[in-house]
């Protein structure tokens, strides 16, 4: 009944998104017209991106992206000029990486303010 799922979220700019996505997280993005833009994942999993003019950054992870070491993946992206995110009460370490609370884990934003995280590949899904 369904074609392949998909997931999405909104910005509020397209261009700055492009940027961001290409040349800070080295991801694969599509313009689809229209403002509209499409993360290529790995194999054929994609995110839509869609321009909402009334956007409101989510408070809540929107894109996980697994690394096979998130202290060194966080190095590399604080090199590319990334902020990390520091919650309060949080475990994390003064780089922003929470451990010992489940796979570890670190938080930053996209130029809309969505919350995007770094997290430990594992083998049973993550």
């Amino acid at each position: 009944m369904f074609h392949k799922p998909f997931s999405g979220f909104s910005i509020d700019d397209p261009v700055a998104a492009r940027e961001f996505y290409t040349d800070v997280l080295k991801l694969d993005v599509r313009e689809l017209g229209d403002g509209f833009l499409q993360l290529a994942l790995d194999g054929d999993t994609t995110v839509l991106m869609y321009p909402k003019d009334d956007h409101v950054p989510a408070t809540f992870t929107v894109l996980n992206l697994p690394v096979d070491d998130v202290h060194a993946a966080v190095q590399e992206l604080g090199q590319r000029g990334l902020k990390f995110l520091h919650y309060d009460g949080a475990p994390q370490d003064e780089f922003g990486v929470m451990t010992g609370q489940g796979p570890d884990i670190a938080w930053f934003t996209d130029p809309a303010g969505n919350v995007l995280s770094v997290i430990q590949h594992q083998e049973n899904g993550f």
